[in-house]
């Protein structure tokens, strides 16, 4: 036998969570068929990872990804992180099915791709033809299916509605898709009953699929959130994973653990739930998420609208003033802008946009959002370190970044993204390696087989002989992240080798050009 591959001397941690044993791994094709003493073995390319780590690639289980590989199909953030999966479709929304009212998040949607889609089969071909870099699952959307059917305003489904939304549900299972994310702090998501979710649930319940949620609440009403979430799952019979768990805002940080217990209670009758994580205490989202479930009514076209209107904007005004006190403005910091004038406010906390306006902080919000016509990016502080490191300390927890991919260069280079979309495996590593979190070996298994068998990713999250050659090498300690909130676009340094179904996608921590990333479709990844 002679290898494609072979991975020599490695301290190889296989994610199961056990400690690293010293071996080789050998390689043909897009497969591992070997592991153990391979020095006899001959081999067409050889690494030698003496006095580094081996280990499965990465997988990133909530990404934003969806649109941005159509046009970075290198995924530069996410591959010098070490991620070789991204899950993407999360919080709602997704890149496909498109129907309807529906309208892409607002930082997809002024960009140009490289061709046109509507369901999920055209978006695959469409994103097979680029030939990204990493292997990407598909969820759908839940705002994606409901805008397209229903629409934006505030009411509940007709059965007609609910029957359609199970059909395209189901046509988009058929063609990839892998599961349902709700986005349920988010128009139109947030006008739908549970009951209206458990009928879409049990959809997925037949197509061995799952139910991930940025639940209704992550701050006062966080545990009543995770109670509907996990009934969502009894009444469905679907797997469960709760997105980005945290407990916002420091009056609530006390109801964290009360969640934990919650979900390990509901884990411990039996019920399949985990959940996943970034390692940043602040959040990020459009700046928009704070306006009034009123305002939020019909969409874009409807919100915008409202802005514009004195009277309605006064009202805006007044109950955003209400809806928090005058220190929590402080914990808004202004990402992502488009308005050439806004520019200046990037990284800037909103008290201080405030002070420069002339306004008040509603005011500058109404302000933000309006000239930014709805796109303005925010990150949103006020979750504690300690529930940070308890939460990745749980042994159900898995990482998520929780953002889309970025490069330092070309299109995905103008905005101002959280640190997260550069930094969250990287960070994880080091905060290991640091003696943070969890030893190595843990946090290896939380990023790989842990989400390999929580989201059905058939050979995939371990270093076994048969499985994909999903695979990276490494100094622990020598990773580090490099991006932050005063200068975001920096990548990752440290992994040394990332691997992609057996071809190399960044030698010697460069990349090499080569993608060979592959559409997860769900059918074949079933067990």
């Amino acid at each position: 036998m002679k290898l494609d591959l072979k991975i020599s001397g490695g301290a190889v941690l296989d994610g199961t969570g056990t400690p690293a044993m010293v071996t080789d791994v050998g390689v043909c094709g897009e497969r591992i068929v070997a592991v153990g003493d391979l020095s006899t073995v001959a081999a067409k390319n050889v690494i030698d990872a003496v006095g580094k780590t081996v280990c499965p690639g990465f997988i990133d289980v909530h990404s934003h990804s969806d649109t941005y590989l159509l046009l970075e199909p290198a995924s530069h953030s996410k591959i010098f992180q070490g991620v070789t999966t991204e899950i993407v479709g999360n919080c709602g929304a997704s890149a496909a099915p498109l129907a309807g009212e529906y309208k892409l998040p607002s930082d997809w949607l002024d960009k140009n791709y490289p061709g046109g889609w509507n369901s999920v089969a055209e978006y695959r071909a469409l994103l097979e033809k680029v030939k990204p870099a990493p292997n990407v699952f598909l969820l759908i959307g839940h705002n994606t299916l409901r805008a397209g059917i229903v629409g934006y305003e505030p009411r509940m489904a007709t059965e007609s509605e609910l029957r359609q939304m199970v059909c395209s549900l189901e046509k988009s299972l058929d063609e990839g898709g892998g599961g349902l994310s709700t986005g349920l702090i988010y128009a139109p998501g947030m006008f739908a009953p549970r009951e209206e979710i458990v009928g879409l649930a049990k959809v997925l319940a037949k197509h061995n699929g799952i139910y991930t949620s940025h639940m209704r609440s992550e701050s006062k009403k966080l545990l009543d959130a995770i109670e509907e979430a996990l009934s969502i799952g009894r009444d469905s019979g679907c797997r469960v994973e709760i997105s980005h768990l945290k407990a916002s805002g420091k009056n609530n940080w006390g109801l964290l653990e009360p969640a934990l217990d919650l979900i390990r209670n509901a884990r411990e009758l039996g019920q399949e739930v985990a959940a996943d994580r970034y390692p940043y205490t602040s959040a990020c989202t459009d700046l928009d998420v704070v306006f009034p479930d009123w305002a939020a009514e019909g969409g874009r076209d409807a919100v915008l609208q409202r802005l514009k209107d004195s009277a309605t904007a006064e009202r805006l005004h007044d109950d955003l003033l209400s809806s928090r006190s005058d220190d929590a403005w402080g914990d808004i910091t202004i990402g992502s802008t488009t308005h050439p004038d806004n520019t200046r406010f990037r990284g800037m906390a909103l008290p201080e946009v405030s002070e420069i306006l002339g306004v008040d902080a509603a005011e500058a919000v109404i302000y933000l959002t309006k000239s930014d016509e709805l796109k303005t990016g925010a990150f949103f502080s006020g979750m504690s370190e300690d529930n940070m490191l308890k939460v990745l300390r749980e042994p159900y927890v898995m990482l998520g970044s929780d953002g889309s991919l970025r490069a330092p260069t070309g299109v995905l280079s103008h905005d101002y993204p959280h640190p997260r979309c550069y930094g969250s495996f990287s960070k994880f590593v080091k905060m290991s390696v640091n003696g943070k979190t969890v030893p190595l070996p843990e946090a290896v298994r939380k990023m790989t087989s842990l989400p390999a068998e929580q989201f059905r990713l058939k050979d995939r999250g371990l270093l076994v002989e048969g499985n994909f050659a999903d695979i990276l090498v490494f100094d622990a300690g020598q990773v580090r992240d490099l991006s932050s909130f005063g200068n975001p676009h920096q990548l990752s340094e440290g992994i040394d080798e990332v691997i992609v179904n057996g071809v190399s996608t960044l030698s010697s921590g460069n990349l090499t050009g080569n993608r060979a990333g592959q559409f997860l479709a769900h059918r074949a990844n079933a067990t």
